[in-house]
């Protein structure tokens, strides 16, 4: 078989790599996309869609159900788990569909499908075909992490969320464990389907946040709403039967959601001769290697708009090496579309608590927020942090309604840059889920013993030292 040559060999056809691929073919049409397994994202395939379309579905069994509250008599909702998965199959055929119409209108000559290894700094063998790329990214993405001995002792009742989305049916009965992001939206949502779930946690963590005060809310919310186990540790299922067991509990299955580790077995990386693979974020390159490193593999922040961004600095770097471009990154930004959501955006309270850097907190309970009183969603909290001295924002954690849409306000704050007072002298219109965030912003200005700034340069000020003069 003719050896390869190309500039840029691609590793991963997923989120990072396709952006990696777009990235490099600005410079040169010398790039080669290698794929192991099948076209189309984790995104679309096993993970932010598919899931999604399970949580639309149960957020329409709980409407139905919560009806009565605001005075419309519904009967009870039956679940047709048939017909749900029906609907979540198709939908994420669709999604997938659309990623395999890009990825199969690239030219054939820049792809090749089959399981890369490398066999020198600048060489790889994928099953037979040899490769000389100039420079390489790695973008093959992460799988799930399943505690030792799981898999040989439970066979197929042992489930990963890859699995969740090609059911035929919903199963009566489902125990998680891993409270992490997946976990919880999975949870929550089979739980409203009318699936008997339970809910292991590893630890006493329910989700991403790290302020304490909102880490306890959200244990407090989430086990109110199904049977959650925290310090769950690492507990001993067995098959009892055609049943899981943990504990005194059995279940049709486990799903196991603990987390996700880096693809990284077979590449034959110990032939790059460079150690722990450790990218810059800003170019994606490893030390100062022909060798860049992009999306979930780099256990850097998995998250889809993270991937493509990252995926889109190595590839234009990997096409342009050995000249290297430092990119900036965007402000951190997460969600959990759980009920109530959660959100993560700018530096987290762990975050600047573990860089000892000066803050205030401001807070607010949605409990009483008027517009979400009127929607009957009135639970949970947000946290905003800003910079001792100077009034900056520096990030926000909220469990709580519109947490997606607010999410990206503050994010595109921090980004900004912008102070308290300048946040406080945008509009808020009335009554929205927003004016929450403005209460907590009020307060935070107060415990900032800022000096006002002229009142002909803010309209949300205080004017207690003018009015007093």
């Amino acid at each position: 078989m003719t050896p390869l040559s190309c500039d840029v060999a691609i590793i991963g056809a997923g989120t990072a790599g396709m952006a990696a691929y777009r990235a490099a073919r600005v410079h040169t049409e010398r790039v080669l996309l290698i794929e192991a397994a099948h076209y189309g994202t984790t995104c679309a395939r096993v993970g932010c869609m598919p899931s999604k379309l399970l949580i639309a579905a149960a957020d329409a069994a709980r409407a139905v159900r919560e009806a009565h509250r605001f005075g419309v008599q519904a009967e009870a909702p039956r679940v047709d788990g048939r017909a749900v998965m029906q609907r979540v199959r198709d939908e994420r055929d669709r999604f997938v569909g659309f990623v395999l119409e890009t990825v199969h209108g690239w030219p054939e000559a820049t792809r090749l499908f089959g399981r890369a290894r490398f066999t020198g700094p600048h060489t790889l063998d994928v099953e037979g075909q040899q490769v000389q790329a100039r420079a390489v990214v790695i973008a093959t993405g992460s799988q799930p992490r399943i505690p030792a001995g799981w898999r040989e002792r439970l066979g197929h009742r042992l489930l990963v969320n890859d699995d969740v989305f090609d059911w035929q049916d919903l199963p009566r009965s489902l125990a998680v464990y891993g409270a992490g992001v997946i976990g919880l939206e999975l949870a929550l949502a089979l739980h409203r389907l009318g699936v008997r779930v339970h809910l292991f946690a590893r630890s006493e963590r329910v989700g991403p946040l790290t302020d304490p005060e909102l880490q306890a809310l959200a244990r407090r919310l989430f086990g109110d709403e199904l049977p959650l186990t925290l310090h769950a540790g690492v507990p001993e299922p067995v098959l009892d039967g055609e049943m899981v067991r943990i504990g005194d509990e059995c279940f049709d299955a486990l799903l196991c959601t603990a987390g996700r580790e880096p693809n990284l077995a077979g590449l034959g990386l110990e032939a790059l001769g460079l150690g722990e693979l450790r990218p810059d974020r800003h170019t994606g390159r490893c030390g100062d290697s022909h060798v860049f490193i992009a999306g979930d593999v780099s256990d850097d922040r998995p998250l889809l708009h993270e991937a493509a961004d990252a995926g889109r600095i190595a590839g234009d770097n990997a096409a342009r090496w050995p000249q290297v471009h430092r990119r900036p990154r965007r402000a951190p930004l997460a969600v959990v579309f759980s009920d109530p959501q959660i959100a993560l955006a700018g530096a987290s309270h762990a975050e600047l608590t573990a860089a000892g850097h000066a803050f205030d907190t401001g807070r607010v309970s949605f409990a009483d927020q008027g517009r979400s009183r009127v929607m009957g969603v009135n639970r949970g909290g947000l946290h905003v942090y800003a910079e001792r001295g100077t009034g900056r924002l520096l990030g926000a954690e909220m469990i709580g309604p519109a947490a997606e849409h607010l999410g990206h306000l503050l994010a595109w704050s921090v980004q900004r840059g912008d102070t308290v007072q300048q946040m406080l002298d945008s509009p808020f219109y009335h009554p929205v889920v927003e004016e929450g965030l403005r209460t907590a912003l009020r307060q935070l200005q107060s415990d900032l013993h800022l000096p006002s700034p002229p009142i002909e340069n803010c309209l949300d000020c205080d004017t207690s030292a003018e009015v007093g003069a």
